[in-house]
């Protein structure tokens, strides 16, 4: 018998926009991960999966992207977290960078995100 497959890289996505919730997911599963939706910070703070990365959009329903990295890091080792955003202020990434968050710009045009995700997949490899 043939050993197993080697698992697919995990990612969560937390963004309340649909299409482009489902882009980032096809995008992401021809890519070969394991991807999990969410639309809002609730569902995903009530049953986290186990992720190797998380991109979380800044403006959520709910939360606001950078409270909701914080509220599951205070549930546990968490993986690298990759914020969403337009236009981030300075005080912003600031923020962002005190707390070890990369941020990616949107529109995401090109392979920024791709590329942040593959390097913060790596990096939980390691």
């Amino acid at each position: 018998m043939a050993p197993p497959a080697p698992a697919k890289p995990r990612v969560t996505i937390v963004e309340d926009d649909a299409s482009l919730l489902n882009a980032l997911a096809f995008a992401l599963e021809t890519d070969g991960y394991a991807v999990s939706l969410y639309a809002a910070a609730a569902p995903l703070l009530a049953r986290p999966p186990d992720a190797d990365c998380v991109v979380v959009d800044l403006r959520l329903p709910d939360m606001d992207g950078m409270t909701l990295i914080a509220a599951l890091r205070a549930l546990g080792p968490q993986p690298r977290a990759i914020l969403i955003t337009t236009a981030p202020d300075a005080r912003l990434r600031e923020a962002a960078a005190l707390a070890d968050v990369e941020i990616v710009e949107k529109p995401l045009i090109g392979d920024a995100l791709r590329q942040r995700i593959a390097a913060a997949i790596r990096k939980r490899m390691n």
